[in-house]
């Protein structure tokens, strides 16, 4: 019986490369999203039985309550889930910032992982056997942040402490928590940098960007390690990209 998976903004870009990584070791994947045709569409890149998808909002605690009851009816267990879905909005310096703008980013990028964690840590609690792995997409700016990017950052430096909190908590019902933090991918968000990015001394540099790939073989390799043995934080990037030395 194969294992499932749940990868939350599943229909393109970090999710949809990591969910053809989860079916290549064996998950039966969830793509997760609020776009149902390119969910729809990204299905099709599968072998059959191997990914469903469902609409979802993870800002919404009505929408993830029904997605994870629909999991538990459907599938009867969730083993893995990758906290993937994020949004940003344009780099703006923090008094120029919309209360709006903050509050977006913020109920996307925190409390829907927040909402997606809490339903998973019940369901692999509940379920036989018992437990279960959460991955979080935490990016490198859960390390370092960009110029005029207070929003973005504050949401991933929270999700380091929403990590840890859960690795610790999920000690005892065999629930594992890691993170992944990514720098630039070759994704919609990620090609923005070869346009070239606002850097620590104010001066725009183009930087380097990975195969989204590697991202979505790095999620792979977190998934597939037994549950005694958790990665808590991954960094990938390219290797010339400035993050070591930022500022």
């Amino acid at each position: 019986m194969s294992k499932i998976a749940l990868v939350t903004g599943g229909g393109s870009g970090i999710g949809l490369s990591a969910a053809k990584s989860l079916a290549g070791i064996g998950f039966t994947v969830i793509l997760a999203g609020r776009n149902r045709e390119k969910l729809a569409q990204a299905v099709t890149q599968f072998a059959p039985g191997q990914a469903v998808a469902r609409q979802l909002d993870v800002t919404s605690p009505q929408s993830v309550a029904a997605l994870f009851a629909d999991i538990q009816e459907s599938f009867g267990r969730l083993d893995l889930l990758f906290n993937n879905a994020g949004n940003n909005v344009k780099d703006v310096p923090i008094d120029e910032l919309a209360v709006e703008d903050w509050l977006s980013v913020i109920n996307t990028n925190l409390t829907g992982a927040f909402l997606c964690t809490q339903a998973a840590v019940k369901l692999m609690k509940l379920q036989s056997p018992q437990g279960g792995r959460i991955i979080n997409n935490g990016s490198v700016s859960a390390q370092s942040p960009r110029p005029n990017s207070a929003p973005y950052t504050a949401s991933k430096h929270a999700i380091t402490g929403l990590t840890k909190s859960t690795a610790l908590d999920g000690r005892a019902f065999n629930i594992a928590c890691g993170q992944i933090d990514v720098g630039n991918a070759a994704t919609d968000m990620g090609n923005k940098v070869l346009a070239g990015r606002m850097q620590a001394d104010g001066h725009i540099a183009e930087e380097p960007v990975i195969a989204v790939e590697r991202v979505g073989e790095s999620v792979a390799f977190m998934a597939g390690l037994p549950l005694g043995t958790n990665v808590l934080t991954m960094t990938v990037m390219a290797s010339a990209m400035p993050l070591v030395g930022r500022g």
